[in-house]
């Protein structure tokens, strides 16, 4: 038999101390499109939803095993540029089986990727 649970893509999302606090950074320094705000703050990054949501936890606490936003750039040293124009410190780019990687952090310390594809 079979059954009527179909699973299905919801948001890839980071937990963060303070909603409000995070959003400009994703909004105006990353300058992804916000589209909602509740108890979560949601953008759009190319028809993938992206969410921050408040960190239930009494302290937040930071594993490596968790998943990473990665964001796709057609020029490593472009996408550099602007970001440190905006205050963002990045790591150094790496170059990685396929391309090159980057990261940086959100102010909660999530880690984000930059990838430019050879």
């Amino acid at each position: 038999m079979g059954t009527s649970v179909r699973l299905r893509f919801d948001c890839v999302f980071y937990y963060v101390a303070n909603v409000d606090a995070a959003i400009p950074f994703y909004r105006d320094v990353l300058e992804l499109d916000l589209v909602s705000r509740d108890v979560v703050a949601r953008f759009d990054i190319d028809g993938v939803r992206f969410e921050l949501v408040p960190d239930p936890r009494p302290e937040p606490r930071r594993s490596d095993g968790g998943g990473r936003l990665c964001l796709g750039v057609p020029d490593m040293e472009e996408a550099q540029g602007w970001l440190r124009r905006k205050g963002v410190e990045l790591g150094t780019p790496q170059a990685v089986e396929g391309g090159l990687l980057a990261t940086f952090h959100d102010p909660d310390g999530n880690e984000i990727y930059l990838w430019q594809a050879e």
